[in-house]
């Protein structure tokens, strides 16, 4: 008997193939790595390409990464990608409950509007591979036109993040730009 593909359903439910591609986005995208010891060179950057290559391989017009270490720098990277009217604009890092995780508390003073939910499922999907998933504060909302959402620091974080945003990251630019509710 022929396997049926599994399916997806995108934000504006369309179904489409597990495999076929989410539907190209434009813009642009920045990526924020908040991490000192990848920011000083002794510690590679293990989420950033992840990010940028799922954000370029959804067709994204320019994705850029700066690494920056934790505390200040973060909001200023933040505040800076927000100022040159970034479209996307996704943090990785500093989200924990150590002394120096304040990646949420720089983020905070940008967010316009929050949306407490993208990062809710990114903790449900995480918890179910790790308990520890839920000690996570990152923060998700628009910071004028642009979407910030603040991913843990981890390879896994990231990948429960991209599995969360992939389906919703058109609609909700689509809905940033006034598109109707499918």
């Amino acid at each position: 008997m022929k396997q049926m593909p599994a399916r997806r359903t995108d934000a504006d439910c369309t179904a489409r193939d597990e495999d076929a591609p989410a539907p190209a986005l434009t813009g642009t995208a920045r990526v924020v790595i908040a991490s000192t010891r990848a920011s000083d060179g002794t510690y590679e950057d293990r989420t950033g390409p992840l990010l940028v290559q799922w954000l370029q391989g959804r067709g994204l017009d320019e994705v850029t990464k700066v690494l920056v270490p934790d505390g200040p720098e973060v909001g200023e990277a933040l505040a800076a990608a927000v100022a040159d009217g970034v479209d996307v604009i996704i943090s990785s890092g500093g989200t924990g409950i150590s002394p120096t995780d304040v990646t949420p508390e720089q983020t905070a003073p940008l967010i316009e509007r929050e949306m407490p939910g993208v990062l809710e499922a990114v903790r449900r999907i995480g918890s179910q591979k790790s308990p520890a998933a839920v000690l996570s504060r990152g923060l998700a909302g628009m910071a004028g036109r642009s979407f910030v959402v603040n991913l843990p620091g981890s390879r896994g974080g990231v990948k429960d993040g991209i599995a969360v945003l992939d389906p919703i990251l058109d609609h909700l630019l689509e809905q940033r730009d006034g598109g109707g509710h499918e």
